[in-house]
């Protein structure tokens, strides 16, 4: 299996690099360390949770007749029960939070919980297969869930400081990510030739739009205008803190 703490850095390591990256992308303000590190930890605690929820869906099948396994466990098992666990352990933690007061605040605490998940799930992944599987997530899953994670608190920063969008974008954070999710791991689970041809330049689209979002939420501070977007109307962008609720 290898040393126990060789497999530990090449399961945390991509961790704290993308962590420490969307830290330096929050140009405006930084967030309070231990509000970081209560995201990180946050996102920990649910992967128990998550564990005994994707054990119940998965013998689910046993008594229901479910035609298409592949994408079941993809979308249902995986995709929306990780995704709707970290979606309400952002929305607690930080939706009538002081420190929520800009919109790239959402990206920060949603990647950050994102990336408390994935570490303890690449922990379990690397100690129980080793590091090549280490290695593989490395470049793919644990980015995969920051990914879902930038998507998802770009929504949130929207739905906070654009009321007029609230009830929209509060559908979006949550549903962008699950479908994201879902596809991702049928593509992965799938395994066909056609499928792998298709994931790869999904993944370098994903990424593309990944980093388009963490520009278009950074360029705003609460005294500033909110920038032109095509996701926001010009007559429904913000003025700053006169949105905030």
């Amino acid at each position: 299996m290898g040393n126990p703490g060789i497999l530990l850095l090449i399961a945390l390591a991509p961790v704290v690099i993308i962590a420490f990256y969307i830290y330096f992308r929050d140009k405006y303000e930084k967030e309070p360390f231990w509000m970081l590190v209560k995201s990180l930890l946050l996102g920990v605690v649910i992967v128990i949770p998550v564990g005994f929820v994707e054990i119940a869906l998965g013998h689910l099948p046993n008594y229901l007749p479910v035609s298409f396994p592949v994408f079941y466990e993809s979308f249902v098992v995986a995709g929306f029960t990780e995704e709707l666990f970290k979606y309400a352990a952002v929305l607690l933690l930080i939706w009538r939070n002081k420190n929520f007061n800009e919109r790239f605040d959402g990206i920060v605490y949603a990647t950050f919980v994102s990336l408390g998940f994935a570490a303890l799930e690449n922990i379990l992944y690397v100690l129980d297969k080793g590091a090549g599987i280490g290695i593989g997530r490395a470049f793919l899953s644990v980015p995969g869930h920051a990914l879902f994670g930038i998507f998802m608190g770009y929504q949130l920063g929207l739905a906070k400081f654009v009321p007029t969008e609230r009830p929209k974008r509060l559908l979006l954070a949550f549903f962008i990510p699950f479908i994201c999710h879902g596809i991702y791991d049928y593509l992965v689970l799938g395994g066909n030739i056609w499928e792998i041809l298709i994931f790869i330049p999904l993944i370098i689209y994903a990424w593309i739009r990944g980093f388009k979002t963490l520009k278009a939420g950074g360029q705003y501070t609460l005294t500033a205008p909110l920038p032109m977007t095509p996701e926001v109307p010009p007559e429904k962008e913000g003025k700053g803190n006169g949105d905030i609720q």
